[in-house]
């Protein structure tokens, strides 16, 4: 089971405007995805069309503790007249979806031990210095001798932005789509991530913790009058303020992070997703341009550097792709 360490992009998940691509990267070390030309869309992970296109094994890995841990991330791409599928599928014995859910052991509600699983890729919107050849390296601002608390996700200057994709075994998986975000400098006045470049696509979303107000217990509970449209989880919309805490038996649980329905631009990247045989497999997707300052306008006749990282049952070690990556298109 992987635990993914690496520099800076820990800052990017601790707690990514349309554009004209940067110039085609330099191709010495770097890996091409070559997306192929299908005219009817992929209906899911289990599409015959994902079966026609040779998977680039993708290498990943850590860093320091933790840079003897290396995997694959297997990856197709596909698209369509007006949008970019992604099918990423890797090894991962565990499917981790706890983040800490509360247990009540029958004199008090305790945080289970656990994270998430979560894969994220990061694209150029205006160009980011050195993006092409140095990859997540350039924008994570995290030498080996500094601490871990001061790593950060961040470019160097306002005119670099990234976007950011960012798919949540806990959080986004349930709402089927991967957190859309962007990449800029480091120094967001307000919120968790202030520290950080990173800033949440316009619209809503994310997550909430499920806490009273001195945090010894879940505030809500799934809504009994309706049936969970995901079973295993608690969505913010369908739960509803604990009244009575004597219901509750020592075993129960119930989720500490409730996703919040996302929508507008944070809701661009659609998602479908399964772990099964010890491995994740994810489809994510998205229209080339949607016509939002906050993501990459995609074109068919330029290519696209990015950077890939994942996580497993992690809020912050990573593995990243040890290889920039570039994407291109093929008809």
């Amino acid at each position: 089971m992987f635990k993914w360490l690496i520099v800076g992009i820990a800052a990017l998940i601790g707690a990514a405007i349309v554009f004209a691509a940067a110039p085609a990267p330099d191709d010495t070390g770097v890996l091409t995805i070559t997306a192929r030309y299908v005219k009817t869309p992929p209906a899911g992970i289990d599409d015959p069309a994902w079966q026609r296109v040779a998977p680039v094994q993708v290498p990943v890995a850590g860093r320091l503790e933790m840079a003897d841990v290396k995997g694959t991330v297997s990856t197709k791409a596909l698209f369509t007249d007006d949008e970019l599928y992604f099918l990423l599928s890797w090894e991962d014995p565990t499917c981790s979806t706890v983040k800490e859910s509360w247990q009540f052991d029958g004199t008090q509600w305790v945080h289970l031990k656990g994270d998430e699983d979560r894969i994220a890729l990061l694209f150029e919107i205006a160009r980011i210095n050195q993006f092409s050849s140095k990859s997540c390296s350039v924008v994570c601002h995290s030498p080996a001798d500094l601490p871990r608390s001061q790593w950060h996700l961040a470019t160097k200057s306002p005119v670099e932005k990234g976007d950011l994709w960012h798919w949540k075994a806990a959080r986004s998986a349930p709402y089927r789509h991967a957190d859309d975000g962007w990449l800029t400098v480091a120094g967001n006045p307000t919120g968790s991530y202030r520290e950080t470049g990173r800033r949440a696509d316009a619209g809503d979303g994310g997550d909430i913790k499920n806490e009273t107000p001195d945090g010894s217990r879940p505030l809500y509970m799934q809504d009994p009058a309706r049936r969970p449209s995901v079973p295993g989880f608690l969505l913010l919309e369908e739960a509803v303020p604990i009244t009575d805490y004597s219901i509750f038996r020592a075993g129960d649980v119930i989720p500490y992070r409730l996703p919040v329905k996302p929508s507008a631009s944070r809701f661009d990247v659609k998602a479908e997703s399964r772990h099964a045989d010890g491995r994740w497999t994810v489809m994510l997707h998205r229209k080339f341009n949607t016509g939002q300052e906050d993501d990459v306008a995609f074109d068919v006749r330029r290519r696209f550097s990015f950077a890939m990282a994942a996580f497993d049952d992690s809020g912050a070690d990573h593995s990243k792709a040890t290889r920039s990556l570039v994407l291109d298109f093929k008809r």
